[in-house]
């Protein structure tokens, strides 16, 4: 069962794509090296896949890329140049790889491999679908761990963090949050009474419930909390709290509180 996808640029279709097992791996470069031409792969009879990108600003051996369950690592075989992987979900999210850089450890599921040459920038994407997840012991006993995050999402609050972060959920990562006049009018269909200060109170609310800032009665209130807004939307999006799926919810009616 192959773990990795690797589409090169201008792909016509899943015949040009390259599927990886794990421990299978797959080089790239300007040129594909002597025994990818005339030699093997041992027991299988067929020749090593490589990727070939043909530019003169491309080494001949520029890179490996290797399946590793779950993830990939990336060798940078170039002597000079920065290799780039972006993840193209990420807002900006990338890494670097430096020259004779190997096996590093590439965390995105979705990736693309900037390569400069010559002036350009060439790349191919990487596709880790394989998602492996720890299966849940019934014979074990206790209480339950106290979940991180305890959000209902049927109440306004949720409503009004969902709202905050809607421009991010929709594809524009460095959108300006919206006011508090503007999540009021976005809530107004299932909450006729939303207003300024309605809002503004569930985002003290949030504030508080998601540990940004100590309650008003405690002992140690701390300073004032600048920036709450970007503070809460980009704690949910970093860990999930709220998922594009979930915009839907800004339609229905909502509870109290």
């Amino acid at each position: 069962m192959y773990s990795i996808i690797v589409v090169p640029a201008q792909c016509a279709g899943p015949e040009e794509q390259f599927r990886l097992a794990p421990g299978e791996s797959l080089r790239f470069g300007r040129t594909p090296p002597p025994e990818s031409r005339t030699g093997t792969v041992p027991g299988t009879g067929a020749r090593p896949p490589h990727l070939t990108l043909t530019h003169d600003g491309i080494s001949r051996t520029a890179g490996e890329i290797r399946a590793s369950g779950a993830f990939w690592t990336l060798s940078n075989l170039s002597s000079r140049q920065t290799y780039v992987v972006e993840n193209p979900e990420g807002a900006g999210e990338h890494i670097k790889i430096a020259p004779g850089r190997l096996d590093a450890p590439v965390p995105f599921e979705f990736s693309r491999v900037v390569l400069p040459a010559a002036g350009e920038l060439l790349g191919f994407e990487v596709w880790a679908p394989r998602h492996d997840y720890v299966a849940a012991d019934p014979s074990l006993e206790g209480t339950l761990t106290a979940p991180a995050f305890a959000l209902d999402r049927t109440k306004r609050y949720f409503a009004v963090l969902t709202a905050l972060c809607e421009p991010r959920l929709r594809g524009e990562p460095h959108a300006p949050l919206p006011t508090v006049d503007q999540v009021a009018e976005r809530l107004r269909p299932g909450w006729p009474a939303a207003s300024r200060t309605a809002v503004q109170w569930n985002i003290d609310y949030l504030a508080v419930k998601l540990r940004l800032k100590q309650p008003p009665e405690s002992a140690d209130c701390g300073p004032r909390l600048n920036g709450k807004k970007e503070s809460l939307v980009s704690l949910a999006l970093r860990f999930d709290l709220v998922r594009e799926s979930e915009l839907a919810l800004l339609e229905r009616e909502l509870d109290p509180r």
